[in-house]
Formats: C-alpha cells, structure tokens, sequence
C-alpha cells in the first residue's frame, strides 16, 4: 500500500558521540554560538503557546532573538496544556527512594517499550532537575510537605515517587509561570503576540523553511510573515478520534502541513488511550473528561465478578469483587502503564463486567484510601478532581466510586526531529507533542508536562544557534517573494472550495464517523483484517468529503468557525488513513500498539525486536495513498531492549 520504501535512511539524527551522561554536555559544550548583538538581527516564529511553546517564545526572547508568536486562542492562556492534571517528573529523589537519572531514563525507555532513541531519552531525565527549580522560581505551587519541603507521588510505570505536583491542576499552573514569562517579553516589545490567527501553511524556499501564512479567524483575512527559523509548538492530534481528552479546537493542522511540504511525519499509530476518563454518557458529546492518573495512587480499580450483577458498588462484598490490575500485575499494581491499564479495562468492558448505565466503565474506588488516610488527605490531594466529577455527575467520589473508562489522550507521534529538534526541513522545528521524540510506543504519566517544558525552557535555546549561527548577514525573505503568493492563491482556492460547497453533510458527521473508524479499527486494539477495512472507509469517506458534500454557513471572510473544521477535517481525513497504514506496517505489538494476531499465551503484547526495531518515518508523495516509507534504525547501547513485565 505505501507508494516506495527507501532502503536506507538519509537523514542524520545528530546523535553526539560518548558516554549516555555526557552526550548532552558535550553537545552544548561544542556547539555553535551566536553574540548577544547578533541575535536581534534573526526573527523566530513560534506556533503555538501551551506550555512549549510559552517556554520557547519567552525564553528565546530573552535571548534577544526578535520572537512572534501565533495561538489560534483571544488569549495565550486558553492553550490546552492548561487541561493537564496530574504533575510533572523530576529525577530529583526527594523521598530517598532509590529514584536517579539513570532509574528515569530506565524507567522511561522501558515505558515506551524501547522504541525510541537512548538519547533523547537520557536528555529528557537529566533535565528534569533543573527543570523544578525553574517553576519554582517562576512561583509554581508545587504541593508541598508539612516541613515545607516539595511533595511527591508515584506515576503509572515506576515504583518510586518523582511526580511533583500542584493538587490536581499541574498544567494550569506550569501554563501560568510560562504565561506570565511570555507576557512580560510581550509587554517589553520583545515577542509579538498574534491571536486568533491559525496557521495553515508554510512556505519553504530551496528547502529551507521561511516562513508562514496565517489566517486572521475574526477577519478572515490571509497574513504572511516571514522568519529566519520557525518552531510547531502545536500539540498533537489525538482529537483526530473525535470523542478524546482533548479540547475541542486541538487539531493536527500545524504538524500535517508541515508534512506536505517535505517534514517527515513519524511513527503516526503511536496514540495513547487514557485509562482514566469519564466514560461516553450519550451521543451527543463533543469530548470526554479526563480524570488524573494520581488518582490510581490512592484509588482501586476494579468491576464485578459478576457479569449480572446489578447491586449498587457499596453494596458487592470484597470477595465478589475483581480487582483486575491487582490480580494481573501485582508488582505495580493500580499503577501498571497507561497501554496496560486501558487494555486490561476495554478487556473486561468487552467481555461483559462493564458498570455504568451503557455498561461501559469500570470503578476507581477511594473506599480504603478513606479509611486508612482520612478524606481530609485524599481532597488536600485531589479536592479539585474530586469537585469536577461531582459537579458532572452529581456523585461524590469519596462516597460512591468514580466510573472510568479508556479514552484517547496523547500523541506520541507527531513529526521527525533530530537531537536538536529540527524537522527533515532545515529551519523547522517541533518541540512538545508536536513531535516523536521521547516517549516510544507509550507515554509514562507526567512526562508530557515535562517534555514541554524542557523542549521549550531549555533544548531548542540551546540547538537553534547551531543552525543560526552562519545566518547573520541572511535578510528576511520578503513576503512577496513568489513562493509566499503562489501559496496565498492555493489557500484562497481552498477556502472557496469550502464556501461554495452547496453538500448537506455538516463537518461535525465527518469527524464522528472518521472517530468510530479509527476507535474500532486503529484504538486500543488492532487487526491486518480491520486496518484494510478502516484504510477503504476512510478513502472513501475523504472522496465524499473532497466532492463538495459538506454544508459550511457564512462566508470565508469573517469569524466562521464551520470554516475553520473543514480544513482540519481535510487534514484528519489524510493522516488517518497514514496511521492506519503505518499501524498495519507494524507487525508486533508494542507500548500502545497491540496488533491482535502478535500477543503472547496470556494476552501481553509481543515485541519483534528483530524485525520492528526503528522508528517508521513517512514523506508526503503528493498521494495520501502512496506515503513514501523510511526506516530510522533504534540502537541500544547503554539499556538493552528486555521483555517489558509489570507483574
């Protein structure tokens, strides 16, 4: 089905060489260098201001780089990085229990089922530490001992405690510290900061990235800018699913056309289903609610015995009750990684031992945190998670067990960057969720937060001189250069394509079909037989949309947010058939990837090292079809791929 395979892979990673522990000083220590008076003379363009993008804008600024920065929010604050919940990790070893760098880089790269680079990885822990420090400086809230020390909980995947945290609204506070960073660079005149502006092409001039066109959302109007380097700090694009933990606006606009213009796209099957979201309560519903996994700290999951049973939660007997995690993964327990604990929750919703009204949810029960630590601890530590699932379904948590159930959360696809976080496209960077990077086949709990921040606070500060650095003299492309008009008139096309479609089908039905598709086919489980079926579906459903059946109200010139699905859904409809297709490619099972036909006798994921161990890299060939495949290879030299067992 792929259009060509490329036998070997061009691009250069940029790995340093040495020792794991030095790579990324001897990185820093060897790079390239720009003076504090040159690096006015260089423009930045920044899209996206959640937590890495905020980070990356504010601090590069600071630099003295000349920074705009674009959201497609009125406010930088509205970023989704906002709806994070549970904390963020640091390898600090507060509670003196045997947590290190080395432990988290272990623990990290054996979460994501060691398909991603050592490298990164070690990177990703070392920076943890200073990372802490920083928030706190910034006036972060971290929770805090009775000694006023900072406090720590565990995480899903580990068995130490690493996860700082401000109760249960982490991401909002970190967002605030990178907010007030980024508003005090705007207020000196150091960042331009465009609202209501969403991003729907770049221009790339002798393969170079140059700049961008935006389109103004309440005037409709197209704008050009022009920059020396641009970063996609956007997020990723698990709202593809329709129903997800997401925001309704989170898109994957920013990343796939930056696809179609020559970034390598990777690893695009690679998303994570969140084990603890409120379950789907009707089909009217544009998302669903996230409930944090520091709840599985202190909470037990567990359904019926029974598939009958039809008694009230408090009213089953312990003996009458499965605690499933438990009795499957008695290492880790409640806290096994997200894949597993989302698998082993749609296995026993499938089979039968569902609770709820669609039978859909299992119980995350607090009956014996209760008993043994008081409901005055449990609502210091989750109070505000405990109000916003009384204040949606009328239940007090601490009296009845919350119902959960999976849920489409996190991409750890998105596209390929080398160590410095440059794209196959000199010039064009991804930082955060918008690229592959860190977290293999499955993202460990709270590490999100923390790759954002350090992505964007401390790695693309430190990388972006060594592309920079022989630029000084280089002018800005001019916004009239033929490359930027030939794509404003493209766009234009496009936008009148839209409002001139006389179809009866809102943008909306398209999402929602497209969400079944790929939850059935592309979700927490997958089939040869059911990818092939969702990949002609999906083609199909595109030819629909793509013939004009599709009813968008107004006009292109003013705030029209029918307008501004459509292009979004053209674009979901072309990266879901890429992660069907790459998803199909993959013939393991591996982190979140669970192929049915490749599992072991008692139902665990079954990794093929010999065949499968590389990143899947795709190209745009013009033909959503016909994706161009390249194969990164993964070398381990420092922690040797094992059997990932949690029990």
């Amino acid at each position: 089905m792929f259009g060509t395979e490329r036998s070997s892979f061009l691009w250069d990673s940029k790995i340093p060489d040495g020792p794991l522990e030095e790579k990324w000083n001897s990185f820093k220590r060897n790079s390239k260098l720009i003076s504090p008076n040159n690096r006015i003379k260089f423009k930045i363009i920044v899209i996206g201001t959640g937590l890495s993008g905020s980070a990356a804008a504010a601090t590069l600024a600071e630099q003295g780089y000349q920074v705009s920065s674009f959201c497609f929010h009125e406010s930088a604050r509205r970023a989704h990085s906002i709806a994070a919940q549970g904390g963020v990790n640091a390898a600090k070893n507060y509670k003196n229990d045997g947590d290190s760098v080395t432990r988290m880089f272990r623990d990290t790269l054996k979460g994501g089922d060691f398909r991603s680079r050592e490298a990164n990885v070690y990177r990703l822990a070392e920076c943890s530490i200073p990372f802490i420090d920083l928030a706190v400086s910034q006036g972060v809230p971290f929770s805090r001992e009775y000694g006023g020390y900072l406090d720590n909980r565990s995480f899903g995947g580990v068995q130490v405690s690493r996860t700082f945290y401000s109760k249960g609204q982490t991401g909002q506070q970190l967002l605030l510290g990178a907010y007030q960073t980024l508003m005090r660079q705007v207020h000196l005149g150091n960042v331009k900061l465009y609202t209501n502006s969403e991003l729907l092409d770049y221009i790339i001039i002798d393969g170079y990235a140059k700049g961008i066109i935006v389109r103004n959302l309440f005037t409709g109007t197209l704008e050009k800018h022009s920059a020396h380097a641009i970063a996609i700090a956007s997020g990723g694009f698990g709202k593809i699913y329709y129903l997800s933990t997401l925001a309704i606006g989170c898109n994957a606009t920013a990343i796939w056309r930056a696809h179609k213009k020559g970034a390598l796209f990777a690893n695009p099957s690679w998303t994570q289903i969140h084990p603890t979201s409120l379950p789907q309560s009707n089909g009217y519903q544009s998302k669903l609610t996230l409930m944090s996994e520091s709840l599985r700290n202190d909470g037990r999951i567990w359904v019926p015995k029974s598939k009958e049973d039809q008694r009230p939660p408090a009213e089953i007997p312990e003996e009458e009750r499965d605690y499933y995690l438990e009795r499957k993964y008695p290492s880790y327990g409640n806290l096994a990684p997200r894949d597993i604990s989302s698998r082993a929750a749609k296995e026993r919703i499938d089979l039968g031992y569902g609770v709820g009204p669609l039978k859909n949810a299992v119980y995350l029960d607090f009956k014996d945190a209760k008993r043994t630590l008081g409901e005055d601890v449990l609502r210091a530590r989750y109070g505000n998670l405990f109000d916003m699932y009384q204040k949606i379904t009328d239940v007090d948590p601490l009296n009845e067990p919350m119902l959960i159930s999976p849920s489409a959360h996190f991409s750890m696809g998105g596209l390929w960057v080398d160590y410095e976080l440059m794209t196959s496209i000199p010039g064009l960077y991804a930082i955060g969720e918008a690229n592959f990077a860190d977290h293999g086949a499955n993202r460990l709990g709270a590490n999100s937060l923390l790759q954002a921040s350090v992505d964007g606070y401390f790695i693309l500060p430190a990388t972006l001189p060594n592309y920079l650095y022989d630029k000084v003299d280089s002018p800005l492309v001019s916004t009239d250069h033929p490359k930027f008009l030939e794509a404003e008139e493209t766009i234009k096309e496009e936008l009148l394509f839209y409002t001139k479609a006389k179809g009866q089908k809102l943008v909306d039905e398209y999402h929602k079909e497209l969400g079944k598709i790929l939850y059935d086919a592309c979700g927490l489980k997958r089939s040869k037989l059911d990818l092939e079926s969702a990949i002609n579906t999906i083609q199909k459903l595109r030819e629909e949309f793509l013939s004009g059946n599709i009813r968008i109200p107004g006009d292109a010139m003013t705030k029209n947010a029918e307008l501004e699905k459509a292009g979004r859904m053209k674009d979901y409809l072309e990266l879901a058939e890429l992660m069907c297709l790459d998803a199909l490619l993959r013939e393991e099972s591996c982190g979140a990837h669970f192929r049915m036909e490749h599992q072991t006798e008692d139902g665990e994921a079954k990794r093929d090292d010999t065949n499968f161990q590389f990143v899947s890299c795709f190209e745009w060939s013009g033909d959503a079809t016909k994706p161009i495949l390249h194969r990164e290879p993964l070398e381990f030299e420092f922690f040797l791929p094992k059997d990932r067992n949690y029990r």
